[in-house]
């Protein structure tokens, strides 16, 4: 069974960092793309970042140039580097992945882990 794990999560002041990290296990292969998905209350969950097996990223414009994501292939770790962040950055995170395997798709997702920017 493959399971996802996020850690590094935290509270912060506005301008400050914190480091994103997402363990899984239960894989043999890697993922076709990893990525971290936030929710803030009363919002939709959006997308943040992703990144491919081959580590070509896509960024939300709204932390593109604050916030990195990489991985460890093949161990399946992903990570998020965020920097100067903002009150608005304030959210669960939910780390992801996806792809397919053959023709069977597949998406596991994380519980979780709280990231709180205070102004």
């Amino acid at each position: 069974q493959v399971q996802l794990e996020e850690s590094g999560g935290g509270l912060v002041q506005t301008g400050g960092s914190l480091k994103l990290s997402c363990v899984s296990s239960g894989s043999k292969f890697s993922f076709d793309v990893m990525g971290w998905y936030r929710q803030a209350p009363g919002k939709q969950r959006e997308l943040v970042a992703t990144i491919t097996s081959g580590r070509a990223t896509s960024y939300l414009d709204d932390v593109k140039g604050r916030f990195t994501i990489s991985r460890v292939n093949p161990r399946n770790t992903v990570y998020l580097q965020m920097n100067t962040m903002k009150p608005e950055d304030t959210a669960v995170y939910y780390c992801n992945a996806r792809g397919k395997w053959g023709h069977a798709p597949y998406e596991y997702w994380g519980q979780g882990t709280q990231v709180t920017v205070s102004s």
